[in-house]
């Protein structure tokens, strides 16, 4: 079992992919929605975020 896997790998994993699909979401509709635009940016950070992490952890999972 690798340190992926000890920490709930599965579970981190899914969870990062709801959250860039629901702030790349935001993000991308939040314009046509009437959403403030500081609001639209937390939403790409947070997105910029969750890809970040999700590329650390498929590069980590490559190396165990």
């Amino acid at each position: 079992m690798n340190d992926t896997e000890k920490r709930g790998g599965a579970l981190v994993t899914a969870s990062l992919w709801i959250v860039l699909l629901g702030s790349a979401a935001a993000n991308s509709i939040g314009q046509f929605a009437g959403l403030d635009w500081t609001f639209r940016m937390i939403a790409g950070a947070v997105a910029v975020v969750c890809i970040v992490l999700l590329i650390i952890r498929h590069l980590a999972r490559r190396k165990a």
